[in-house]
C-alpha cells in the first residue's frame, strides 16, 4: 500500500501547489516512486497529457517534479469557469458537461466515483501519493458536497498538513479556525506550516508556541516569503508578476501580451519573461501597446467575449493601426481566432452570437464546434525547418484559410498537418507553449535585435534546464525551512 501525505490550506493561493511540488522533488530525489493528485482543480491554467487528455498545469508541474509522466488520473476532475455559460467540467481529461454552480453539485456522486478510480489506480502505481486539496476546508457550508478535501483525506485516512498565508493576515487565527471548524477529523491533522512569512522567525516564536498549545498540533516549519518561484501561478495574473515585468524596463526588446478577462494558459510566456533582451508585461492600455515591438493576444476561455471586450476598448483598431507600422503582432489559439476576419458559431459553443467579425488582420475565418481538439504536437518552423518545436493544443474551433507556418504532428492523434499563419508581421497559431522552444525565442527576438541595429544572439538559456533549477531551488527552500523528518515520520516514510 501506498504511504500517503496530504496538503491541505486555509485558503486559497496560501501555496499549496508549490509545497507540494517542492515535497514530489525531495521524494523523488529519496529515490521514492511519488505522485501528485489533487481530486478536483479549478484553473484556467491546463496541460495536455501525452494521450491527450486536459489537466491542471499544477499537477503537470508536480508530475514533473516527481520525474513522472502527468496523466489524467493525477487531476480527474478539472473545472474550468466559463462565464455567464457556467462551470466547464473536464473528467478524466475529457470534457463531461457545462453546468451552472447549482447543478453542479448535483454531480457530486459521479464525480466521487471518477476520484477514487483514480485514486485507486495511483495507489497500485506509485509507492506515495502527495495529495492536494483546494480552496479551504472550511467551507462548512459545502462539506457535504466535498471531493477535494476532507472527503479524500477521510476515504484514504490520510494525514493532513495544514498551511497558513501570514502574508495575508490573520494566520493564527485561520489556522485555529480550520482545525476547530473540523474537529470531527482533528485525528487526520497532523501539523501546520506557515507560508509567505517576511522577517525573522523568532517574532512568531511565541504565536507559534501558543497555536501548538491550543489545537494540540505542530508547527512543522515557517517557509519564507518566495518573490520569484520561477512556477507559473496557478490562476490570473498576479500582481507579483505584473510589477515584475513593469520593473524590466532596460530591455531592448518590449513584448506586451494583452491582459484579457478570460485569459487562459498565460504560462505560455514564462520562458519570454526570462530573457535577458525582453521586457514583458501584461496590459490593455494603449500606451504600452503604442511602445511595444511585439503585441502577444493570447488564449482566451471566452473568445468571443474578450474580442468583444478588445471592440469596446478600441484595442482592435489600436492593432490595425500598429500592425501598418511594423508592429509584430501574434495570436496564441484564441488570440489566433480573434486575429482572423470571421468567427462563425453556429452551435453557439462560444456565445449567443452565430457570428462575430474578427480583427481581421490574417486571412482565415474560424467555425467552432462542440468537440474540443486536445493532443500534444511537435513539429518546425515552416519557412526554417531547423527551428524545432513542442506544444499542445486546446481549443474548440478549426480555423480555415492558407495555413502553413508550422509543420506538426499531433501525437495522440497520430496526424500531421500544417498549422498557424503569416500575413506579413501578424502570426497566429494554435500551439501553446512554443515558447519553450529556446530556437524559437530566440529567432522570434532576434529578428528585434536587427531592427534596431542590435546583434543577434545565438543562444541564451535552455529553458527545460531553467524550469529544473527552479524546481530545485523551491525543493532546497522548502526542505531548509520545514522539519522535514517530522513530515516523513507523519507520511510514514
Amino acid at each position: 500500500m501506498a504511504k500517503l501525505l496530504m496538503i491541505q490550506g486555509t485558503s486559497s493561493n496560501c501555496g499549496k501547489s508549490l509545497i507540494v511540488t517542492a515535497l514530489c522533488r525531495i521524494t523523488k530525489n529519496r529515490g521514492i516512486k511519488v505522485a501528485p493528485f489533487k481530486a478536483q482543480n479549478m484553473s484556467l491554467q491546463s496541460f495536455i497529457t501525452e494521450d491527450g487528455g486536459e489537466i491542471g498545469l499544477a499537477q503537470a508541474i508536480q508530475a514533473e517534479a516527481a520525474g513522472v509522466v502527468p496523466n489524467v488520473h493525477m487531476n480527474p476532475v478539472l473545472l474550468k469557469p466559463s462565464g455567464q455559460q457556467g462551470i466547464q467540467i473536464v473528467v478524466h481529461g475529457k470534457i463531461y458537461k457545462t453546468l451552472n454552480s447549482m447543478d453542479f453539485y448535483s454531480e457530486k456522486k459521479k464525480l466521487w466515483e471518477n476520484v477514487t478510480d483514480s485514486l485507486n489506480y495511483l495507489l497500485k502505481e506509485h509507492d506515495f501519493l502527495i495529495i492536494e486539496g483546494a480552496g479551504s476546508p472550511a467551507e462548512i457550508n459545502l462539506l457535504e458536497k466535498d471531493i477535494v478535501n476532507m472527503a479524500v483525506a477521510e476515504y484514504l485516512k490520510a494525514p493532513v498538513i495544514l498551511v497558513g498565508d501570514i502574508d495575508r493576515g490573520g494566520v493564527f487565527a485561520s489556522l485555529y479556525g480550520t482545525v476547530k471548524l473540523l474537529e470531527k477529523y482533528d485525528s487526520l491533522f497532523k501539523g501546520f506550516i506557515i507560508n509567505k512569512f517576511r522577517g525573522h522567525v523568532d517574532i512568531l516564536s511565541p504565536g507559534i508556541k501558543k497555536l501548538e498549545e491550543l489545537i494540540n498540533k505542530p508547527c512543522l516549519g515557517v517557509v519564507p516569503y518566495l518573490d520569484e518561484t520561477g512556477i507559473s501561478d496557478e490562476d490570473g495574473v498576479s500582481m507579483r508578476l505584473i510589477n515584475f515585468f513593469a520593473q524590466k524596463v532596460n530591455a531592448p526588446v518590449k513584448i506586451v501580451v494583452l491582459r484579457l478577462r478570460y485569459i487562459s494558459n498565460f504560462n505560455d510566456f514564462e520562458p519570454l519573461r526570462f530573457e535577458p533582451d525582453t521586457e514583458l508585461m501584461y496590459s490593455l492600455k494603449k500606451e504600452d501597446l503604442l511602445s511595444a515591438d511585439i503585441i502577444i493576444i493570447p488564449g482566451s476561455k471566452k473568445t468571443f467575449e474578450d474580442l468583444k471586450l478588445l471592440r469596446e476598448l478600441k484595442i482592435d483598431q489600436t492593432l490595425r493601426e500598429l500592425a501598418k507600422n511594423g508592429v509584430e503582432i501574434i495570436g496564441i489559439c484564441g488570440g489566433f481566432q480573434m486575429l482572423g476576419e470571421k468567427l462563425i458559431d453556429p452551435y453557439m459553443v462560444e456565445s449567443s452570437l452565430r457570428e462575430f467579425d474578427g480583427i481581421g488582420l490574417l486571412p482565415v475565418e474560424t467555425l467552432f464546434y462542440p468537440e474540443k481538439i486536445t493532443t500534444q504536437v511537435e513539429g518546425c518552423l515552416c519557412s526554417e525547418p531547423s527551428i524545432k518545436i513542442t506544444g499542445y493544443e486546446i481549443h474548440k474551433g478549426i480555423t480555415y484559410g492558407h495555413l502553413g507556418l508550422f509543420k506538426i504532428t499531433r501525437t495522440s492523434m497520430k496526424q500531421t498537418l500544417f498549422d498557424g499563419i503569416v500575413c506579413g508581421n501578424v502570426w497566429g497559431t494554435y500551439i501553446h507553449g512554443i515558447f519553450e522552444s529556446d530556437s524559437l525565442r530566440r529567432w522570434l527576438i532576434n529578428r528585434h535585435r536587427v531592427k534596431k541595429g542590435l546583434n543577434p544572439i545565438d543562444y541564451s538559456f535552455s529553458w527545460k534546464k531553467l524550469k529544473e533549477s527552479f524546481i530545485d531551488t523551491l525543493a532546497n527552500t522548502i526542505e531548509k525551512n520545514l522539519d522535514i523528518n517530522r513530515v516523513w515520520e507523519i507520511a510514514g516514510l
